[in-house]
């Protein structure tokens, strides 16, 4: 699977970051997100997130998986 990291600035303090499959033609399902006060910190989660997922050696869940079993 080929991860790739979206980050988008969607209001004046506020930027958006997730992780999702290169591949997915609809990213509204994504496996990591979080909202950041600037783009450099976007950037650098981000980031951290996406190499602590590709050390691993399982395969991330989608966050709707990932509450599917919470409940």
């Amino acid at each position: 699977m080929k991860l790739k990291v979206r980050v988008v600035h969607y209001r004046h303090d506020c930027w958006y970051a997730d992780i999702d499959d290169a591949d997915d033609r609809q990213p509204d399902d994504p496996f990591w997100y979080a909202d950041c006060r600037t783009q450099a910190e976007a950037i650098a989660l981000a980031c951290t997130e996406l190499a602590a997922l590709e050390a691993g050696d399982v395969l991330p869940c989608r966050l709707s998986e990932t509450r599917a079993k919470v409940a």
